[in-house]
């Protein structure tokens, strides 16, 4: 086989039995988890309040959290985001009740909890999500993610080949069906910022799998003396260095935002490390196999002649 500028060196398509093994158990424990344990949905979701307060020292959540539940009001969920002294609250929607007298209600019940360890707290942020518009917002971001997948079909199908958007479909729902799958296993809340970062995980992985499809179907119409598994082993290994390297510093940027940035960006940094590492996964094994599986040849991807394109040369002074 004639080389080009970048001898193989791994042999993926070769490895399909072992990238077999690993989607089908990743993508096995997303789908139990999702159906038997479900999405912990934050109060973007589900509806309610979200509070914020900060303290004038190290906040105590433990007593914190009992100050509420004596004072009877809905389960909550307290967390600590930026600093220690700053407090988010989270709690079920409470019927009859508006946001302000909840709020001034919590206010005075931490007020005298704080009184009694010699600090302060100030109320900052109440925001307060209603149940009917927490579904509405499930809703439509099933339907952004769906229609984002079927704008990618299109755009894959008129660009390259059907094959090729099949591919890079599967690749992506994939990627999100396991990065969803992570956080119904460990139970980590799913709110807003978390299926903005899924759909920023679609983005990714497809430029990735672009950049690679790019490189198959030139090889295809160079190479004239290579299987199918070697043009896309070679094309692969062409665009290994890219993918690596936009991939690691992805990931720097990431692990810095999820160790640095604070509570209120966690699941987000968090949902886009989990993503980024599967998306470049798919886009090497998955997108590849599913062409080279559906059995993709060079006539596939080369330009179509206009009929008569001969007669117009030969026509020509």
């Amino acid at each position: 086989m004639r080389k080009l500028i970048g001898e193989i060196n791994f042999d993926f398509m070769g490895r399909h039995q072992f990238a077999y093994m690993v989607s089908g158990v990743l993508i096995g424990i997303a789908v139990l988890a999702i159906a038997i344990r479900g999405l912990s949905f934050g109060v973007d979701f589900t509806g309610g309040y979200t509070i914020e307060v900060g303290y004038d020292q190290a906040a105590d959540l433990n007593a914190i959290r009992g100050a509420l539940g004596s004072a009877e009001l809905p389960d909550s969920e307290v967390q600590t985001f930026g600093t220690s002294t700053d407090v988010l609250i989270r709690m079920a929607p409470i019927e009859g009740a508006n946001s302000a007298d909840v709020s001034t209600e919590v206010l005075n019940v931490l007020q005298s909890a704080a009184e009694a360890s010699g600090s302060d707290v100030t109320m900052r942020r109440v925001e307060f999500v209603g149940p009917q518009v927490g579904e509405e917002l499930r809703e439509k971001g099933g339907i952004a993610v769906l229609t984002a997948l079927f704008g990618i079909i299109v755009y894959v199908w008129f660009r390259f080949e059907k094959k090729f958007s099949v591919g890079s479909v599967l690749a992506l729902v994939h990627d999100v069906v396991i990065t969803v799958g992570f956080f119904a296993l460990f139970q980590i809340e799913f709110d807003l910022t978390i299926l903005a970062a899924i759909l920023a995980v679609i983005g990714y992985s497809l430029n990735d799998t672009i950049v690679v499809f790019d490189r198959i179907r030139e090889n295809f119409r160079l190479m004239r003396d290579g299987t199918p598994a070697q043009i896309m082993n070679s094309s692969i290994n062409q665009t290994l260095s890219r993918t690596v390297i936009t991939s690691g510093t992805t990931l720097l940027v990431l692990l810095s935002l999820f160790f640095f940035g604070g509570k209120i960006i966690h699941g987000f940094s968090l949902a886009l490390l989990v993503g980024i590492v599967i998306g470049t996964y798919s886009s090497i094994f998955v997108a590849s196999l599913t062409v080279l599986r559906l059995g993709i040849t060079r006539e596939d991807l080369m330009p179509v002649e206009k009929e008569g394109a001969d007669l117009d040369l030969e026509s020509m002074p």
